[in-house]
């Protein structure tokens, strides 16, 4: 019962009261006044909501940490009673501020739309939904509201770093045995030819096939077995460390500044998914082969590609990640190495604090690989003190990258 509502209910009492006590007609005059008005309102406060729909258009269902997302709300009244006030309130899942919005004086058949603006501060699935219309009577009597269900999902990638240049070892010579994987993207390794098929790019065309056959022949292309990059996150709870639940705090004067800077959160997860999702994106461009592996309580394996699909697929992958797996990084990396192609890069991103990263390496080493350490100083990001310096001293003397990322980096 609203506050309005129980102070009219006791002006009603008190009429009634009036009119026993004293036997003035008027009291139950205004008594018979207060009881109208509840009816009233009651009944107008039924109609308020009748005929009204809520429709969400958000600009893209896909953005990046530390981007602006925007989303348009349209008020549809198909009724021609008109509304005094809606009150709107969004109870989607997305992070920020979500402030309720209230419009005024919405004719009959008339339609009325606001722009609403987000800073994404979190990578993840987000719904974007339901959402509460709310309104009332004249007095504020009596409140309704309905509800509207979840349409849309968005997907927010992490964040990106610009990396200009990074250690990139090269393949082994060809000669090598071959992957035997078709891929539709143009690579060295021209394997054969076909016949076309609707859709085919008109560059994978073999004229000279095609001259001598009389109709379209595309060329067959496999992945280059030698020139992968292999991007391995430790995903294990046990080492990981810093507050990962805790969203970065902007001043609210620079919220909505296009150019604003957002930090990291202080936690080795989100700096270990940067990291990936950066690498991934400079050996892309550079023209190699990149997969992906994590091992969380979801085991993530991409398997290797290349180009701007690639790219999608490892961000999509990485705006789900979470570091709660029990699997030890020698684990996850013993069962996918036998897949792998010898002389690929294996870049190992760990804030591992057992030890064991200098021996992994070494047994990298010793099948072919061409591993690249990127040690993520727990001791910055609140964990306990760790001995990194020795692990380098054993790993550097083999000519084998070490890079040790710190918190604020």
């Amino acid at each position: 019962m609203s506050y309005s509502l129980r102070i009219v209910i006791l002006l009603m009492i008190a009429c009634i009261i009036g009119g026993v006590v004293t036997g003035q007609s008027y009291y139950y005059r205004l008594s018979y006044l207060w009881i109208f008005i509840i009816i009233i309102s009651w009944v107008i406060s039924r109609m308020t909501l009748m005929g009204l729909t809520i429709k969400r258009t958000p600009r893209a269902l896909r953005s990046q940490v530390g981007q602006i997302f925007e989303e348009r709300f349209e008020i549809i009244n198909s009724h021609f009673f008109p509304r005094i006030w809606i009150e709107v309130r969004d109870d989607s899942t997305l992070p920020g501020i979500k402030p309720s919005h209230i419009l005024t004086l919405i004719r009959g058949h008339e339609n009325r739309s606001f722009i609403v603006r987000t800073r994404l501060l979190e990578r993840g699935v987000f719904s974007l939904g339901e959402t509460e219309l709310l309104s009332g009577d004249f007095f504020g009597i009596f409140s309704v509201k309905m509800k509207f269900p979840i349409t849309n999902h968005l997907l927010v990638y992490p964040m990106m770093v610009q990396i200009n240049s990074f250690p990139s070892p090269a393949g082994w010579l060809a000669g090598g045995e071959a992957l035997r994987r078709r891929t539709h993207q143009i690579t060295p390794n021209a394997v054969g030819v076909r016949d076309y098929i609707h859709g085919d790019p008109l560059n994978r065309i073999h004229w000279l096939s095609t001259a001598r056959r009389n109709r379209f022949i595309v060329k067959e292309y496999e992945l280059d077995p030698m020139a992968e990059v292999w991007i391995f996150l430790d995903a294990n709870r046990n080492n990981q460390c810093g507050s990962k639940g805790e969203l970065p705090k902007l001043d609210i004067r620079e919220m909505w500044k296009p150019s604003v800077s957002i930090p990291l959160p202080a936690s080795t997860e989100e700096y270990g998914v940067c990291i990936a999702a950066s690498l991934a994106r400079y050996y892309l461009k550079n023209g190699r082969v990149v997969g992906f592996v994590s091992g969380g309580k979801n085991f993530w394996v991409l398997p290797s590609d290349r180009g701007a699909r690639q790219m999608g697929k490892i961000l999509e992958t990485l705006a789900l990640v979470r570091t709660d797996g029990d699997h030890p990084l020698q684990t996850i990396i013993d069962t996918q190495v036998q897949n792998i192609a010898k002389g690929s890069t294996i870049v190992l991103i760990s804030p591992s604090s057992e030890g064991k990263l200098a021996l992994l390496v070494v047994s990298l080493m010793q099948r072919g690989m061409h591993p690249i350490v990127i040690l993520l100083d727990r001791q910055s990001f609140g964990g306990e003190n760790t001995d990194y310096e020795s692990e380098e001293n054993f790993i550097l003397p083999a000519n084998i990258p070490v890079i040790r990322i710190k918190n604020g980096d």
